[in-house]
């Protein structure tokens, strides 16, 4: 079994990366755990790409040096990947002393071995700067497409690679002020004397190493079209220095250094970075890049590296992407368009959810462009209504009806195959790293289990015919903890929270579909929170426009936010109590299917409530005191269901059950649940005579939801005197029948 060498492309580190970046690490970091579960010696290796035009022009920008601007964003880039759970081996940078030995070293071998010519050209002169303007420095219009945004190295717009020549009306970056043309000397490397080397292992690895179908495209372009010579050197001070006599006021163009970063970082990583760079017969090395990148990869680095008559691990997988676009444009980092990781984690949804969207609609064969009404629909859709549905009712059932074990035992035969045929189709997309087809069927094999739960009926099944129930929910028990193993290299927190549902934390890859043993149930937890449709606009609204358009509104959000906060379901004085209570509050009937002890809170309690919803509700409620856990199972009672999430105790409440308590206790020790067994899960209460009324979406603050008072009337749950139920059924209470309620 052979070494698996797992990069993707080196971020540039001049500015923050958006998700359209992301998707390469991100690809990368779920390839990397399959092999480590599959059991593959496996390295994983990125780090900040730092040399160049680009981080000297934005350091000038900033009134900084080189050196701090790639510290701070180095940092920067680092939290963002850590947020995003990103398993590097190690994360390194370029602008190390190992970086400029390597290239140093790559480059007197390419030069020894005649692959390096000297020419003098013509470039782009700054007379206001004084100084020779590499490409970067250059900002025109593009002779290809007309776009006036493109740089001197390449146009964003159309993807062309250019010469700061071409540009029509080019303009110094740094000053503003046309350049003009001056001949000066440059290194090129001879890449047609490369060829022959590079076309016999291009049409081998290739093939061999199931490169993506763009990669082979472009590579076979750029062959056709006939390689020229490329320049390897640039008028710069920050980067690595040209070992060559009359070369010392020059750097290596960023596009001859970066690649070999993957090298040097390695090297960083480990003394024995040798065992993985030098060692070809042993070692497949898997690249994640975008497709703008390719021909750096496929063409430049590997010409360099054969050039060198030196033995190096080559190139065997190439993964990449196509374009991942946002909201009908393109993600931009110069122009500041899109999500960006430090907006990700702002949004407050957690990294898993951003981590399923990008792999479920990864641009693998092409374009893809992000919108938040599909972003909604697949989490609530998907994630909800398929994964979380399936892990939380099946388990939830077993843990209630079977104590949480069913034993070992007969499977459902015919579900068994349906589950191995699938597995077996989605290690095999992800062994060729098709990650997307990979878990797309992940998600099909979760519906399977659905479809299966559903069809049985267990909750009648288990009286008809006993031993054939617990077979289908065995086997759903067994394929949980396999999707448990299966989406931890997309989901790594949720995977982990499923597989310990299933007591299985140590499980991997060679578990799946192996369906012995027995697996005992542990304590269950909500997986996803539903997005509602209020908060996708909001998310919309915020994200619009560039970064800077943001900085604008962001200045101005701390007024509006403590005006919200002071409005945000507050009593209308225009009208009526009964008019407030109908458009604010929500009663919802929902059924108690799970009640454990809070760990931190003797008085607390934390429910599981089957609301009628796609999931069960989690809330926590302080009647310990007052009722035992088998007093509350399985009983109806009435949930505030847009009352606003709060934390208890490290645990967080979605809501709130109502209980009444005697009007003349001014300790608040008295409490009577109000229960309502005689109305279905999910009706939603009214008073009496109601009629239809718009209910607001926003949740409801406690202190707004207290100023719209309910009281025990002869027992009837009421609001200013109504009583309140569905259908002519009005929940009622026992003990405390004149009493106040919340």
């Amino acid at each position: 079994m052979k070494k698996r060498l797992i990069t993707s492309a080196l971020p540039y580190v001049n500015n923050i990366p958006h998700l359209g970046n992301l998707t390469q690490v991100l690809s990368a970091d779920v390839f990397a755990r399959f092999c480590r579960s599959k059991g593959y010696e496996t390295l994983y290796i990125c780090g900040t790409d730092e040399y160049g035009t680009a981080s000297e022009t934005r350091a000038l920008q900033e009134g900084v040096t080189p050196r701090e601007l790639c510290d701070r964003y180095h940092a920067i880039h680092r939290e963002i990947y850590k947020w995003f759970n990103i398993s590097f081996d190690y994360f390194g940078r370029t602008s190390t002393p190992l970086q400029t030995e390597i290239v140093q070293h790559i480059f007197n071998q390419v030069d020894k071995n005649g692959y390096i010519s000297e020419k003098e050209s013509e470039q782009l002169y700054c007379p206001e700067c004084k100084r020779f303007l590499a490409d970067r420095y250059v900002t025109g219009t593009c002779p290809h497409c007309g776009d006036t945004g493109a740089r001197g190295d390449q146009c964003d717009k159309c993807g062309t690679l250019l010469d700061p020549t071409e540009l029509i009306e080019p303009k110094c970056s740094v000053c503003g002020h046309t350049p003009i043309v001056k001949k000066t000397k440059h290194l090129y490397i001879n890449l047609p004397k490369a060829l022959p080397q590079l076309q016999a292992w291009m049409e081998k690895a290739s093939v061999d190493g199931f490169w993506a179908k763009n990669a082979v495209q472009i590579t076979n372009s750029w062959i056709r079209d006939g390689l020229q010579e490329r320049c390897i050197t640039r008028d710069l001070k920050w980067g690595i220095p040209v070992p060559k006599k009359g070369y010392e006021d020059k750097v290596f163009y960023v596009w001859f250094d970066a690649p070999i970063g993957y090298i040097s970082i390695t090297a960083n990583a480990t003394e024995n970075w040798e065992y993985w760079w030098r060692d070809p017969e042993n070692t497949d090395l898997f690249q994640f890049i975008g497709k703008d990148n390719i021909p750096f990869h496929t063409v430049i680095f590997p010409s360099s590296l054969l050039a060198t008559g030196e033995k190096w691990t080559m190139l065997h997988h190439m993964s990449s992407t196509e374009y991942l676009n946002y909201e009908g444009g393109k993600f931009s980092k110069s122009r500041g368009i899109g999500i960006f990781g430090n907006d990700v984690q702002e949004t407050g949804i957690p990294a898993d959810v951003w981590r399923f969207y990008m792999f479920y609609n990864r641009p693998e064969k092409q374009d893809f462009t992000f919108t938040w009404k599909d972003f909604q629909e697949k989490i609530n859709k998907e994630l909800i209504g398929n994964l979380s549905n399936l892990v939380n009712r099946t388990l939830t059932f077993v843990k209630r009806f079977y104590d949480g074990n069913l034993g070992e035992g007969a499977l459902d035969e015919d579900l068994v195959s349906q589950i191995l045929e699938k597995e077996k189709e989605i290690t095999d997309s992800l062994e060729r790293a098709d990650e997307r087809d990979a878990l797309r069927a992940i998600f099909a094999l979760s519906d399977i289990g659905n479809k299966a739960f559903q069809a049985s009926e267990p909750w009648k099944l288990r009286n008809e015919d006993p031993e054939k129930a617990k077979a289908i929910l065995r086997t759903l028990v067994y394929l949980i903890r396999d999707l448990g193993v299966m989406v931890t290299p997309y989901m790594p927190s949720t995977g982990d929270k499923i597989l310990s549902f299933v007591s299985s934390p140590s499980a991997v890859w060679k578990d799946c579909g192996d369906f012995s043993g027995e697996i005992r149930i542990g304590d269950i937890s909500l997986l996803f929170e539903k997005l509602e449709d209020k908060r996708v606009e909001e998310l919309r609204e915020r994200y619009s426009g560039s970064q800077k358009d943001r900085e604008e509104k962001k200045a101005e959000e701390p007024k509006k936010t403590e005006k919200k906060n002071k409005d945000e379901g507050k009593m209308d004085e225009s009208k009526s109590l009964l008019e407030n209570w109908a458009e604010k509050v929500i009663l919802k009937v929902s059924k108690i299917i799970e009640c454990e002890k809070h760990p931190e809170g003797d008085k607390l309690y934390i429910l599981k409530l089957d609301c009628g919803e796609e999931e069960p509700r989690q809330i926590v409620s302080s009647i310990v005191p007052y009722y035992k856990k088998e007093e509350l199972m399985g009983r109806n009672i009435v949930l505030v269901s847009n009352l606003k999430p709060a934390n208890f105790r490290g645990v967080k409440s979605y809501g709130m059950l109502l209980a009444a308590s005697d009007a003349a206790d001014e300790s608040h020790s008295t409490c009577e649940l109000i229960f309502a067994d005689e109305l279905p899960v999910g009706t939603v209460l009214e008073y009496e005579g109601q009629g239809e009324t718009q209910k607001i979406t926003t949740y409801l603050k406690a202190d707004h939801f207290f100023a719209l008072p309910m009281k025990t009337i002869d027992g009837y749950l009421t609001v200013d005197g109504k009583k309140i139920g569905k259908d002519g059924v009005y929940p009622r209470v026992i003990k405390y029948v004149n009493g106040n309620v919340g």
